[in-house]
């Protein structure tokens, strides 16, 4: 199995942080945002990553290479100026993801997480499904985006962690171009091809220089303790 790693985004949000720097490459407890996701899906057996790239792009295929220092193949996609969105993005990268039907895990490279992606290795999705990760809501997002699809009645909307199981044909009638991923997650949910899960653990989306400082502080004090 496959996996690709969003990493193309401009991180406004976070200037002057990212002026010249990727938001997956900012630093949690002293190492990059995107090593911890590359760990993760070298302890899960995924040792072939796809990183598409855009703003500042060069910074992270000069720090990884090619990946074999860190044990894993990395291969990189890039984007137009701006970049494609999630959705653009993924479309944009599936001639180096899916050499057969096999599904591929996508995550987004700047949030911090301890889930397991090794749960979605053990899978099995239907041609043009999905499955996806949700969490419980942060301050920022308290409506939620998604329902839980496992529960015949339920209003409760959790938050999408930006990790999620995906098939080549879920994108088969889309061209490459600028699309948001969360529009055509909602559709797919609505006529059952998008499946969910409720992740309770370590997750945090390092939207601002105030969420990265209070992650950061976090850790600090775990390690400590």
């Amino acid at each position: 199995m496959k996996a690709m790693i969003l990493a193309a985004g401009r991180g406004k949000r976070m200037m002057p942080l990212t002026e010249s720097t990727p938001k997956p490459m900012l630093q949690v407890n002293g190492r990059p945002l995107l090593t911890y996701h590359i760990n993760r899906l070298k302890l899960a057996g995924i040792s072939d990553i796809v990183i598409n790239l855009a703003w500042c792009g060069e910074v992270i295929e000069q720090y990884y290479g090619d990946g074999s220092e860190f044990g894993v193949k990395i291969t990189y996609c890039y984007e137009p100026a701006g970049g494609l969105e999630t959705a653009g993005g993924i479309i944009n990268a599936l001639p180096l993801l899916t050499e057969s039907e096999e599904a591929f895990i996508v995550v987004n490279g700047d949030v911090f997480t301890d889930y397991d992606v090794a749960t979605l290795t053990q899978l099995q999705l239907y041609a043009g499904e999905a499955h996806i990760v949700l969490v419980e809501n942060p301050e920022h997002n308290l409506d939620g985006d998604f329902c839980l699809t496992n529960q015949i009645i339920n209003t409760q909307k959790y938050t999408f962690s930006g990790i999620g199981l995906y098939t080549r044909d879920f994108f088969s009638s889309l061209s490459v171009g600028v699309l948001p991923l969360g529009p055509l997650l909602r559709r797919n949910i609505e006529t059952g091809r998008v499946s969910t899960e409720l992740y309770l653990g370590l997750w945090s989306d390092i939207g601002t220089p105030q969420r990265l400082m209070e992650i950061n502080k976090n850790q600090e004090q775990n390690s400590v303790g």
